[in-house]
């Protein structure tokens, strides 16, 4: 017995002597902590091991005391915009993070098209890298990993931004980051977290997908494929969980391709993914995402529906939509290239909204209202002040239908931020459609230079079938 009580004492004292206090990855030297803000550092140590934490920018000393599920958690202050800083944790062991800046973090998620990077593709990016290192900007990219549930920690680091760092990142990302920070002249975090391919299903919590009949049933229309997981909540789990302590201003995303036969439901599962991300920082975070581009797929419609659901998504608080038709050169394409003035784009969003620094327009014109006026059909717009203007002789990817639901060129006439609409065919207008289609590209814009989101007035059954 007596040997057994100090083979006991032995081994606590041989576990406290190795219970060196770890943080998670994305808590790290050259990393960017958001602004005059509570955020929170944590990580693991022996259960009842003191740890003691001192930041170089007011040089007090905070402690905690790690549980008996051998976590800790505290939070610390942070000042104004600065740097470099310095943070030291001591515990049994000392970890010092060098070279921390404080600033702006964003998270850039979503597919494919937020994922691209100078590796991919992307014109003019190659005359970045000359000036990559002069920017204050950091970066930290996830791996692409799953989990059926929820993760504390992911693999990665953070980086400066320089020609090195900048070829494997968001194109977008850094974009978005870039304008942010020249124009608010403060350090910028970025964090990459997206899956080429994944739909939306997969960054949400599995429970809100499985417990909403409307999201289950369109779940379980997606089949495996062998190049990006599909089932609910995956990457939620591994490349979100793990950074839902770490302090953010805001998230970007760039998605949709992945949900474009399921479109009916796609509102209402942005809006609950949404929706969790801000329970899970606790916080209104800012959202502002990318409507996808015209492209030409296998069937009819789709594309021009999943757009409509994400035109919905604008009653969401704190949301702002890019849209992007006027950016795409092939639409056969379904990356377009021209990722610089996507993420100017999304910068403009967050500048107006989130930093109160408007420059310009920002918004697209939205459809508002349609009325009839005998042969004519009025659509009012929101966000169109200045008036609108076609860019070209004639307005293309507009059409009118009657009562008989047959749709046909129309005519177009501006007058500020009104469009009439008619057509020899139709003596009374029922609907119109502008760029209600997968791969149309409209001409109609804001006279501050912004495209017309795609829009119809009508409820009418939509043809999804096979284009083959």
């Amino acid at each position: 017995m007596k040997k057994q009580f100090l083979f006991l004492i032995f081994s606590f004292f041989a576990l406290t002597l190795y219970a060196d206090v770890k943080l998670p990855n994305v808590l790290g030297s050259n990393m960017v902590l958001q602004q005059q803000s509570t955020t929170k550092l944590w990580g693991w140590a022996f259960p009842g091991e003191k740890i003691k934490i001192t930041a170089s920018w007011d040089n007090k000393t905070i402690e905690t005391t790690a549980d008996g599920n051998a976590k800790w958690q505290i939070d610390l202050q942070t000042p104004k915009f600065g740097g470099p800083y310095q943070i030291v944790v001591q515990g049994n062991n000392k970890i010092v993070l060098e070279n921390i800046m404080i600033g702006e973090v964003w998270v850039c998620s979503g597919q494919s098209n937020m994922e691209w990077n100078y590796h991919l593709g992307v014109p003019g990016i190659k005359d970045e890298l000359a000036q990559a290192g002069k920017l204050n900007i950091r970066f930290f990219s996830m791996p692409k990993t799953t989990s059926k549930t929820p993760q504390d920690n992911v693999e990665g680091s953070w980086t400066v931004c320089d020609s090195n760092s900048l070829k494997a990142f968001s194109a977008v990302g850094y974009y978005f980051g870039k304008q942010l920070s020249q124009d608010l002249n403060v350090p910028i975090g970025l964090i990459s977290s997206n899956w080429g391919g994944t739909p939306a299903e997969v960054w949400t919590p599995a429970d809100l997908v499985e417990n909403n009949p409307t999201l289950k049933e369109a779940a379980t229309k997606k089949a495996p494929v062998a190049w990006w997981p599909v089932t609910p909540g995956y990457t939620y789990n591994a490349m979100i969980a793990p950074i839902v302590n770490f302090n953010i201003a805001g998230a970007i995303w760039y998605q949709g391709e992945s949900n474009t036969l399921t479109s009916s439901s796609y509102a209402e599962l942005m809006n609950t993914m949404i929706g969790s991300w801000r329970k899970a920082w606790n916080k209104n975070l800012p959202f502002y995402y990318v409507q996808i581009a015209p492209f030409k797929y296998d069937r009819y419609n789709i594309g021009a529906l999943v757009r409509e659901a994400q035109t919905k998504n604008l009653s969401t608080e704190n949301t702002g939509m890019v849209v992007i038709s006027d950016l795409v050169s092939d639409t056969l394409n379904i990356h377009p290239v021209n990722k610089k003035d996507v993420g100017l784009r999304l910068a403009n969003w967050a500048l107006a909204e989130t930093y109160g620094t408007k420059k310009g327009a920002y918004k697209s014109p939205i459809f508002k209202s349609f009325t009839v006026n005998g042969s004519n059909g009025l659509i009012d717009f929101d966000n169109a002040e200045m008036g609108l203007m076609l860019k070209g002789e004639k307005a293309k990817e507009i059409f009118v239908a009657g009562a008989d639901q047959v749709f046909y060129p129309a005519m177009v006439k501006i007058k500020g931020n009104t469009i009439v609409v008619s057509s020899k065919q139709v003596k009374k207008p029922e609907a119109i459609r502008y760029q209600f289609s997968n791969a149309g590209i409209g001409n109609i814009f804001s006279k501050a230079g912004l495209p017309v989101a795609p829009f119809r007035t009508d409820n009418w059954e939509v043809n999804t079938g096979s284009l083959k």
